[in-house]
């Protein structure tokens, strides 16, 4: 596969989601010399039981380019609106157009099992897109041009740190976000309306406070780091030579969950 250019693509369902489980990462990658995009694929327009869904969409959307700001990233808009993020034809060729537009070498996503579908399904259809990269035969829409290149996939971990079964997922590579731990907090301050949101949906009652206890306890897992996030890797048939991995490029900050890789190899 030929080389690209340093560049990382953060997909993810919702706005603030990203902020809560990848912004780090992202932050820390532009330090490392990589061109960081930043894409929700739903606009949020169901997040609020105050206001209609037109004007939530407009909210939303407003908070999501102040947090892309915030974090110097390339904001990319979504295409539908939340619980509308359905592994079908249409949304998964708009989709292979934005990768083929960005080219990443490094993509984040959400975890393959999450607490809803919005965020599995946006999962499918990220990695689905990417597989779809040097396929000329499959179509994207708009049309865009194929080329072969490595795209390493990289799941986040699931908001809850538990599967859509109540199971533990423990990360394969811890990235340590203290440096940047306050400029995403920031980031994610910008999506004020999901306060009141947050709080009579999920019973959150401070969705700041939730994002740093998850950011914390990563970090506790990691037995190393203050403020962390949790990755696993997605197997590279397809998208990658088999022994890529660039987080690495990390340094320090990178550090990979020994027990999680034995494990992997003894199948469990």
């Amino acid at each position: 596969m030929a080389k690209t250019s340093k560049i990382a693509l953060a997909i993810a369902a919702h706005p603030d989601d990203i902020e809560i489980m990848m912004a780090g990462t992202l932050l820390l990658l532009q330090k490392a010399g990589y061109e960081t995009h930043y894409m929700n694929v739903a606009n949020g327009n169901c997040g609020s039981v105050e206001t209609d869904s037109a004007t939530t969409a407009r909210i939303r959307l407003r908070e999501a380019k102040e947090a892309a700001k915030i974090l110097g990233v390339h904001f990319h808009p979504p295409i539908c609106n939340d619980m509308e993020i359905l592994y079908d034809l249409k949304t998964l060729r708009r989709l292979s157009a934005i990768i083929r537009e960005v080219k990443p070498n490094i993509l984040l996503t959400h975890p393959p099992a999450d607490y809803m579908e919005d965020h599995t399904n946006t999962c499918r259809l990220a990695v689905a897109a990417a597989f779809t990269r040097a396929m000329p035969n499959f179509e994207s829409i708009p049309a865009r041009r194929t080329e072969n290149y490595d795209c390493a996939i990289y799941h986040a971990s699931p908001h809850s740190l538990l599967d859509n079964l109540r199971r533990r997922v423990v990360p394969g590579v811890y990235v340590n976000t203290t440096s940047v731990h306050a400029k995403k907090m920031e980031a994610l301050k910008a999506h004020q309306s999901q306060q009141s949101w947050l709080d009579a949906s999920q019973k959150m009652n401070s969705y700041l406070q939730t994002s740093e206890d998850i950011s914390r306890f990563v970090g506790k897992m990691s037995k190393k780091f203050k403020h962390a996030e949790g990755w696993r890797r997605h197997l590279h048939y397809g998208y990658c030579s088999g022994d890529a991995d660039p987080l690495q490029e990390l340094g320090d900050d990178y550090l990979v969950n020994h027990e999680y890789e034995r494990n992997l190899k003894k199948g469990i």
